[in-house]
Order: structure tokens, then C-alpha cells, then sequence
């Protein structure tokens, strides 16, 4: 209510005289006194001796210099603030994925241009993700499977086949290949969560094939479904290029599933707009195109 008041009151007082902070604001010297004197007249109150052309604080107006010193000074960082993210020299992203396999490089590209965006990294399953990216915990997902949804905008970026794998002293560690009738009948499956792609994928070509699944264990997570396989509970599946390299495990092409999986980077569409999210984008240069297969 008072800030074009208080601003001018404080122009005077930093610069010493009422011509100099009309200059200082680009106003009239009349327009400036005016805000002065309606400041001194609302509260009846002096702020200045006026003498001539000499103007000094009165003990009063020390006083209020020392508030509206402090709040300028924070509306100048509020605004440096500002601008530095308008021109994304700050600022913050939360990112959320599947795995950090399509997710690390786009990141790393993203930073090359904008070192001072800072960004928050969650590995989740794509249930999670999608819950996150809706109540506003995350920005930008990297989500497997994506389904058509209004809500969100979303860009795919490659696709992939499924593959078994196995600890290396499995017996089945030397094979060129396996069915899914193979691996219905003769050895069980380290199951991924409820919610997770991998495992939709895996439940739906069971059941279009008309085979039961067999369950050693079911692990939350990636890391956790290696592990256990590791330890010979039983045989993983994977999209083939989060499978990635571990001296203890073998992978397995699966020769008669056809499902492959998807991986989609995912934003709510009201998102589109903020200028990191964009910059993400076009730093990445994400097109509504689909990336080829990882061979």
C-alpha cells in the first residue's frame, strides 16, 4: 500500500537530496516530494529537515532507513533471483525414471548448457512415477510403457525386446536362447512389484501364451532382482538394455516373446511452459519422434 511512498522516501535518503532521486527514479521532483510529503502527512510525522537545499534525516527517519534499507535490499535479490532464472542460471529440476540408463546421458547433455540448474534424480517404478508427476513432486519422468493420457505430454525415446537373464553358474548360463514355455515348465521367475512394467510385460505374454508363471521371489527393484539371480533363486527378466553389464550374470535372448518395451520422457502438459522444462527439451533435442531400438 505504501511501497511507491517508501520507495521514494528511501531514494532521498540514499541520494541525498530530492533532485538527485527524482533523476535516481525517473520522476519529476514535484511527483517525488508529493509521495514524501503524503508519506509524512498519513502518519503525522517528520522524516526529513528541510533547509534550503539541504535535507537531513531526522531521528525518525534514520530509524525508518534502516527498515526500508533492508527491504529494498531483499526486493533487489528477489529480482536478481528472478532473473537469473528467466534466464535459467538457476533453478531446480526434479527428475524421476525407471532406471537411470536413459535418464544419466539427457541429464549430462542438459548440464553441458546449464550448469547452474540443479537436479534432483528418483528412481522409481512408472506407478510411482506418474503418482509423482501429478502431485507435483517431480518435473520431467522417464517412464516405461506410457500409456495415452490427456494430462500428460510425453515423447517416446526408444524401444526395446525383453531378455531372461541368469547367474553365470546357472545351468542354463551357456544357452543361445530361451522360450517362454521353457521357462514356464522348467526353472522359476524373480518378479519385479506390482506396477512395474517388466512385470506386465512378463504376466501378459504368460497368459497369451496360456502358461503359468512359476514365482521364486518378488523384489522391489532393478538392483534387487539381479542380486537375487546373482544368488541363483531363480531367472530375471529385463528390457535388454537395462540388463547392462555384471560379471556374475548372463543374458538370455527370449525367442519367442514379442513384447518390447517403451521408454517414454513424460511431463504434465501445464508443465510444458516453464523454461527448464523446455531447455530440457531442446537440450536433448526431444522431437514428437520415436528413438530407435537400443541394439
Amino acid at each position: 500500500m505504501y511501497h511507491s511512498q517508501l520507495r521514494a522516501f528511501h531514494a532521498v535518503a540514499t541520494q541525498g537530496g530530492f533532485s538527485k532521486a527524482a533523476a535516481h527514479l525517473g520522476l519529476t521532483q514535484p511527483a517525488l516530494s508529493d509521495q514524501v510529503k503524503k508519506l509524512e502527512e498519513r502518519f503525522n510525522v517528520l522524516l526529513f529537515h528541510r533547509h534550503k537545499r539541504v535535507v537531513r534525516l531526522t531521528q525518525l527517519g534514520e530509524q525508518l532507513l534502516e527498515i526500508t534499507q533492508r527491504k529494498f535490499t531483499l526486493e533487489k535479490q528477489a529480482v536478481d533471483l528472478l532473473s537469473a532464472h528467466q534466464k535459467l542460471e538457476k533453478g531446480h529440476l526434479n527428475i524421476a525414471a525407471d532406471t537411470p540408463l536413459h535418464v544419466i546421458p539427457l541429464i549430462a547433455r542438459f548440464k553441458r548448457d546449464f550448469e547452474g540448474i540443479t537436479i534432483s534424480l528418483r528412481i522409481g517404478n512408472a506407478e510411482e512415477i506418474l503418482n509423482g508427476l501429478q502431485n507435483f513432486s517431480y518435473d520431467l519422468g522417464i517412464v516405461a510403457d506410457m500409456q495415452e493420457d490427456s494430462r500428460f505430454h510425453s515423447v517416446t525415446l526408444c524401444r526395446d525386446p525383453l531378455v531372461a537373464f541368469v547367474s553365470k553358474t546357472h545351468p542354463w548360463a551357456t544357452k543361445q536362447g530361451v522360450t517362454l514355455k521353457e521357462l514356464a515348465n522348467e526353472t522359476e521367475l524373480i518378479l519385479r512389484e506390482p506396477g512395474s512394467r517388466t512385470r506386465n510385460h512378463v504376466e501378459r505374454e504368460f497368459s497369451m501364451a496360456g502358461l503359468s508363471l512359476k514365482v521364486a521371489l518378488e523384489v522391489q527393484g532393478r538392483e534387487a532382482a539381479k542380486e537375487a539371480v546373482a544368488s541363483n533363486l531363480g531367472v530375471g527378466i529385463v528390457s535388454k538394455p537395462e540388463f547392462g553389464h555384471d560379471s556374475r550374470l548372463v543374458e538370455i535372448p527370449l525367442s519367442d516373446c514379442s513384447a518390447t518395451m517403451t521408454e517414454s520422457l513424460v511431463c504434465l502438459r501445464e508443465k510444458l511452459e516453464l523454461r527448464s522444462v523446455k531447455a530440457f527439451l531442446n537440450a536433448n533435442k526431444i522431437v514428437e519422434t520415436v528413438a530407435p531400438s537400443v541394439q
